[in-house]
């Protein structure tokens, strides 16, 4: 008996070439690529070479685009995590910023390990990305040096001032945690802790128990253990690490947090030892994230604009691979948000706190 024949896969459909929709448009395929390449063209045939290649379902060729423009149309961004909602509107920001001008955003996460941020930067480079934002001013000398000899723009991100030679996007850290140290200190605490995230390859961290440092000297206070405390910024590291503080053998009765993760976690903490926030414990935090003015009671933190900020990132990026002169420093405005989570201290508890809560703010 003869076996039966297999059928034949289906043929592939055939893609169109850019020849097709110069026939669709009735132009030259030079005209097809600078309406594509986003040059001069008259408007009536830049709508005739859009509608064919509508209709017919054109995408170019990446690898020779690429090779025609020695670029890929692509930026780079390495974050130290995305498990953290700043870090999500920064991205969401960026990419939505770059797609203004054609641009597709890929991202890497380094763990804060400049080793980690290494490798993935010369991932992404090899890849072909034309530029990159990079988180703060931590990065290895080595990796800055193979940027520059590539001739990568790169944007500094989070962080201002930063070298000499480096473009940067941000805000001085240290003076922003600086402002709710005066906060708190005008309230009347004088037993102020901080429950900073990891500050080793991280100098957003590390400026934030600098500028909280050097604000509490100038009031002729400290900030060592036992009320100086370094966690991950993760909730679980927040309630442990708030712990540490109050088993000293004299508890602050103000707690700073490195950002707003480290301020959930000290404030679930606290309630779970039915310490009542800010009537005996007032808790401050950093980013102002979303979260911050929906808990009880909401969160006194210092508010980042990261939508702005990573806009403002993008700008820069742009910029750059236009051959545009760029600053080097680019500074965003931060500021203190007064709200719940903050009062004077047990001692003090007649005494009537400043009112600088938002509105509406528990």
């Amino acid at each position: 008996m003869k076996a039966p024949a297999l059928a034949e896969a289906p043929a592939a459909p055939q893609r169109p070439r850019i020849e097709d929709v110069a026939a669709a448009a009735g132009v030259s395929t030079a005209t097809v690529s600078r309406v594509l390449n986003g040059q001069s063209v008259r408007e009536p045939l830049r709508q005739r070479v859009q509608a064919a290649v509508a209709e017919l379902g054109y995408v170019p060729h990446a690898g020779a685009r690429a090779l025609m423009l020695h670029r890929t149309g692509t930026v780079g961004a390495i974050f130290p995590t995305v498990d953290n909602a700043i870090f999500a509107k920064a991205i969401d920001a960026l990419q939505r910023r770059l797609g203004e001008d054609g641009l597709q955003l890929l991202i890497a996460t380094s763990g804060y390990s400049t080793e980690h941020e290494m490798r993935q930067a010369v991932n992404l480079v090899a890849r072909g990305v034309d530029a990159l934002a990079l988180c703060g001013v931590s990065q290895r000398p080595e990796l800055l040096a193979f940027l520059r000899q590539r001739g990568t723009p790169c944007v500094h991100v989070m962080s201002v001032p930063g070298p000499a030679d480096a473009v940067c996007v941000g805000f001085d850290n240290g003076a922003a945690i600086g402002e709710a140290v005066r906060y708190l200190l005008d309230l009347g605490h004088r037993r102020i802790g901080m429950l900073a995230g990891i500050t080793r390859d991280n100098d957003r961290a590390a400026a934030r128990v600098a500028g909280a440092r050097t604000a509490l000297v100038a009031a002729g206070l400290d900030l060592a253990p036992p009320w100086l405390v370094e966690r991950p910024y993760t909730l679980d590291a927040a309630r442990e690490g708030l712990r540490e503080l109050l088993s000293a053998s004299t508890p602050p009765t103000a707690v700073l947090c490195g950002n707003d993760v480290l301020a959930f976690g000290a404030l679930l903490e606290a309630q779970r030892l039915g310490i009542e926030v800010p009537r005996s414990l007032s808790i401050v935090g950093f980013d102002d994230l979303e979260l911050a003015r929906h808990l009880h009671p909401a969160i006194t933190t210092i508010r980042v604009p990261a939508e702005a900020l990573w806009r403002l990132a993008g700008d820069r990026l742009v910029a750059a691979l236009r051959g545009e002169p760029v600053p080097r420093t680019s500074a965003v405005e931060v500021s203190l948000v007064v709200r719940g989570s903050t009062a004077p201290p047990p001692s003090l508890r007649q005494g009537r706190a400043p009112d600088r809560h938002e509105p509406g703010d528990a």
